[in-house]
């Protein structure tokens, strides 16, 4: 929990309860449900929480931006996100339904009241959002020709509306199609802890 308020210390109250109560409830539910690797659970905030808010450090989402968090698995990066910016909406989508269900149950312990959930495969999803979040798993590629189709034409944000992921290691041949295109932040110029040497944040304006 230090962590988190070492690089925001400017949190409300409820918002510092809000982080504070994830370690119990994903411990608990990681019990039953596995959703976090056993060994990493110790280090949720670092690996997880404090993760999930580099998008924060990227982009200072304006109220009422609309927020697809796409193989949210257990709630990341939504539900940091969620508890950081109280005045957008998070849809969070998996395609593991006891992941969803994980994930629905954590916002719902700590009141998060601007999220909704689906357990559905993305191309499911058709919904429109400004901007879509992942911690991509697939190249980033074929992100972009899933999720292409959910990104709205109305523009209320600093930046263009978009994919943002947060990606590690080696990216070079993935970004390669979308090179003229890709914005990429490394979270070590943000992040001093030696977990985020390799981690990036992976950016790509999408016209709507």
């Amino acid at each position: 929990m230090e962590l988190i308020l070492k690089y925001f210390p400017y949190i409300t109250q409820k918002q510092k309860e809000q982080f504070a109560a994830l370690y119990d409830l994903y411990i608990d539910w990681n019990s039953k449900i596995n959703v976090i690797s056993r060994k990493d659970i110790e280090n949720l905030y670092e690996h997880h929480v404090l993760h999930s808010l580099g998008i924060a450090k990227f982009v200072n989402f304006k109220p009422g931006t609309d927020i697809m968090d796409l193989g949210t698995g257990g709630g990341f990066p939504g539900i940091p996100l969620a508890i950081m910016f109280p005045d957008c909406k998070f849809h969070l989508v998996d395609s593991i339904g006891k992941k969803v269900k994980v994930a629905s149950e954590v916002a719902a312990a700590i009141g998060l009241e601007n999220v909704s959930f689906r357990h559905c495969r993305a191309e499911e999803e058709k919904s429109k959002f400004d901007f879509v979040v992942s911690r991509a798993v697939m190249p980033l590629n074929d992100l972009l020709k899933i999720i292409r189709k959910n990104i709205s034409d109305k523009q209320i944000n600093s930046i263009p509306n978009g994919l943002i992921c947060l990606k590690g290691g080696e990216l070079e041949n993935e970004t390669l199609p979308v090179k003229h295109k890709v914005v990429s932040s490394d979270l070590k110029d943000i992040f001093e802890e030696m977990f985020f040497e390799t981690k990036k944040i992976i950016y790509v304006p999408i016209n709507g």
